[in-house]
């Protein structure tokens, strides 16, 4: 492995500890609340969620907006297996926790598997009205199914995510993402969304690569519902609809399709806009969609685009400008 590869992965790792470092220092100081905890905890699980969608929509290529729908999925499967566990086994709450999450991502994923392969042999407008119908449709099944509680909602959830087990289970979740993106998979998934076609003809197999990354993506959204339903420890069905996969999918936008970096900025500021603009009351929806207007039209690309943010890319950058500016005083 390049040198520089490495020393990029052993600064990102220590400015991961860093950063949980300095957010359990601000929480015993007294500087993060228990209500800042739980924006904390919301803005990772979208992260999950965001990250996940843009391996479909931003790799991939292929349009999808029902991924509330597997959020959903992987929210009571988790709720359900862990309430059977706590009724029937003495186990610790981390335990627990990793079986509900385990069995969430399997059977999200194989909900991804069952709604891929046909839905997507097609394409644009088509898979993504397809999808957004496969959404709905678990939302009604949960809605009219006595397991799930119905309409009434689901209780008596243990409430079993953290801060702690829920910052780790992100990083981990990402750092899986990253390392898919840049591997010899990765690269075929990336050359579907440049070119099905070319890719078909040099042997990639664009079906198989599809339905792969589609799972993957609906497993960790399993994993990001399981982990809002131990916080919440409640769940409604109406919380799934579509409007709730339109959210994820602006985050992706707005970050960058394509930029795993983008969805988590712009995870951050999704989630923390709507609680910073709560005290303009009715002006903050409006405030709130006006900011992505203008995003949109100045950047439309997004935040990222398709870019990484890279702490060794930041350090070349400075180290090519310094050499540049060298050459000019000594040509001066």
């Amino acid at each position: 492995m390049d040198k520089k590869v490495i020393k990029n992965y052993i600064i990102n790792i220590a400015a991961i500890f860093a950063v949980y470092a300095v957010l359990k220092g601000l929480i015993y100081a007294g500087v993060i609340t228990r209500y800042h905890q739980g924006i904390i905890v919301f803005i990772l699980i979208n992260v999950i969620l965001a990250t996940s969608l843009n391996l479909a929509v931003g790799f991939l290529g292929q349009l999808t907006l029902g991924h509330a729908g597997f959020m959903a999925v992987g929210a009571y499967v988790s709720a359900i297996t862990a309430v059977a566990l706590n009724a029937n086994f003495n186990l610790p709450k981390i335990v627990v926790l990793l079986i509900s999450l385990t069995l969430a991502a399997i059977v999200s994923a194989l909900t991804g598997v069952a709604i891929g392969i046909p839905a997507l042999r097609l394409r644009g407008d088509y898979l993504a009205i397809i999808t957004l119908g496969f959404g709905e449709v678990i939302r009604v099944i949960i809605n009219n199914i006595k397991v799930t509680g119905g309409a009434q909602g689901f209780t008596g959830i243990p409430k079993l995510s953290t801060l702690d087990n829920v910052f780790w289970i992100t990083v981990l979740a990402v750092a899986f993402l990253y390392t898919l993106t840049h591997s010899r998979q990765g690269r075929a998934i990336l050359s579907i969304r440049e070119d099905e076609i070319a890719a078909e003809a040099v042997g990639v197999k664009t079906t198989s690569f599809k339905v792969m990354g589609f799972a993957i993506a609906a497993g960790l959204a399993g994993i990001g519902g399981g982990l809002y339903a131990h916080y919440i420890a409640f769940l409604d069905p109406n919380t799934f609809n579509f409007m709730r996969s339109v959210e994820i999918l602006i985050i992706v936008v707005l970050g960058g399709m394509g930029s795993l970096t983008g969805s988590i900025v712009a995870a951050i500021v999704l989630t923390i806009m709507p609680e910073a603009l709560r005290s303009f009351n009715e002006l903050r929806l409006l405030l709130y969609a006006l900011i992505l207007v203008v995003m949109m039209i100045f950047k439309p690309s997004g935040l990222f685009g398709t870019e990484e943010f890279s702490w060794q890319g930041i350090y070349d950058r400075y180290k090519t400008r310094k050499n540049a500016l060298h050459n000019r005083e000594k040509k001066v």
